[in-house]
């Protein structure tokens, strides 16, 4: 197996043990299928498997690794044999042949290889290899983003539908209450400024809901693009899939110290630095060769007809040796390079440090982001069931005629942003959890566990 090719099984691999997910992503020559139909019933694991084949960011990943694998091959050609082939004809006017000969023709095969270079060769093909390295684990970190970023559009859905349930159950209630209040009145134990106030609650609800309903059909456009998905048929443009799960609070624990080390030897993009970073010191050394002489072997054999000036009729044989050049002066043009090359490895090492600093302080902000939204997340179940409760006690005393229509309003809207803030603050702990992962240089929880290996 060549090595180059590793990624790319390994992703299909990958993609393969996804046995529970259905397979979404109809391939026609790596491409997606024009005439692919929206599923009826859509969950995270399904979008995640679909945008490791159709998210743009990663094909286009995908391709700079065939692109580099070209690089490779190009400068590996420097270490085989090359093999060049040339001929000739040549027709003169019998006027101007002084020995009855007025054609000549030749044939010539020759092959060469380069036996010394000043370990630039070797060195120019350890750097590219070096790079195509880097490339791979490019594409491991785009896929590592991709994802998060489809399951964080995922759960945007989720938090959206969740929205528009709890502005239905407050208009539900804000209904109810209004119709509560238009008994009493017709009953004569209120006034009409209680009905007219009740009227304006409800209608006051309305945009709400109106707009959770629009933050919905915008998260499922983003979604759409976060997996790569392209509606080409007329069915596909309005289709709708129901999306499956829910924004739940499972706690988790992640302690900062191993999620620092964890980092540092998982992140892609640290390791990515540390391959470009010894293909840079390869790079200094392909450029110091330029001090060195290089020697290369020849072999060839011709078949020729001899030329007019000639007694001979034709010629044939083979020929081999040896040749050498070495720059003695070259007005300095190697100097200029290594002292570029020098300037770039330096310029690596730095980008190294300075990304390994970014990687520490993005954990520490990630982990502290989890703390706080595990935090939200246990104070808004408290106070959900604290308003639920003030609401059921708010329509006994009202019923009762122990508390005013204003005490009832207020703790339905109490019961309102306690639910919206309970959502959003498990829709925060979700995403905090995935970006401590990615934050890690973890692959998504979706797939299995040290499938996705790169070189």
């Amino acid at each position: 197996m060549k090595p180059f090719m590793r990624p790319f099984q390994l992703l299909l691999v990958a993609a393969s043990l996804l046995a529970s997910v259905p397979v979404i992503a109809q391939l026609n020559d790596g491409k997606p299928d024009p005439d692919f139909t929206v599923p009826e019933r859509l969950d995270l694991n399904y979008a995640l498997a679909y945008a490791l084949d159709n998210n743009f960011a990663i094909r286009q990943a995908k391709e700079r690794i065939r692109q580099q694998e070209g690089i490779v091959l190009e400068v590996r050609s420097a270490q085989i044999p090359a093999v060049s082939a040339s001929a000739g004809y040549q027709r003169n006017a019998d006027e101007t042949s002084s020995n009855g000969r007025n054609e000549a023709w030749s044939v010539d095969i020759t092959a060469r290889q380069v036996l010394y270079a000043g370990g630039g060769v070797t060195a120019s093909v350890k750097s590219q290899q070096l790079a195509l390295e880097a490339a791979t684990l490019t594409l491991r970190a785009v896929i590592n983003d991709a994802l998060l970023g489809v399951r964080t559009r995922f759960y945007t859905v989720l938090l959206n539908r969740e929205r528009i349930k709890v502005q239905e159950q407050n208009i539900e209630l804000l209904q109810r209450q209004l119709q509560d209040v238009k008994n009493r009145y017709e009953a004569g134990t209120v006034s009409n400024f209680e009905v007219l106030r009740a009227e304006v609650a409800l209608a006051n609800a309305q945009p709400a809901l109106i707009t959770a309903r629009n933050d919905y059909r915008l998260a499922i456009e983003e979604l759409r693009q976060a997996i790569g998905y392209m509606a080409h048929s007329e069915t596909n443009v309005a289709r709708v899939p129901e999306f499956l799960g829910t924004l739940e609070f499972n706690p988790a624990a992640f302690d900062l110290r191993s999620s620092l080390v964890t980092a540092r030897e998982q992140r892609p993009d640290l390791q990515r630095l540390a391959k470009l970073t010894e293909a840079a010191e390869q790079g200094v050394v392909a450029n110091r060769a330029g001090y060195l002489p290089t020697v290369s072997a020849f072999g060839s054999y011709d078949w020729r007809q001899a030329p007019l000036s000639s007694n001979r009729s034709s010629v044939d044989g083979w020929t081999i040796g040896l040749q050498s050049s070495w720059d003695i002066f070259d007005g300095r043009v190697t100097a200029g390079r290594v002292a570029q090359a020098r300037s770039f490895l330096e310029q690596s090492k730095l980008a190294l440090a300075a990304a390994q600093l970014d990687v520490d302080v993005a954990v520490r902000r990630a982990i502290s982001t989890f703390q706080q939204a595990t935090e939200l997340a246990e104070a808004s179940k408290k106070v959900v069931e604290q308003a639920e409760e003030a609401v059921r006690l708010a329509n006994a005393r009202y019923s009762a005629g122990t508390a005013t229509q204003l005490d009832v309003l207020t703790s339905q809207v109490d019961l309102t942003t306690a639910r919206l803030n309970q959502v959003q603050a498990y829709y925060s702990y979700n995403i905090a959890v995935a970006s401590v992962r990615n934050a890690m240089g973890l692959t998504d929880e979706s797939l299995p566990a040290g499938e996705l290996k790169y070189p």
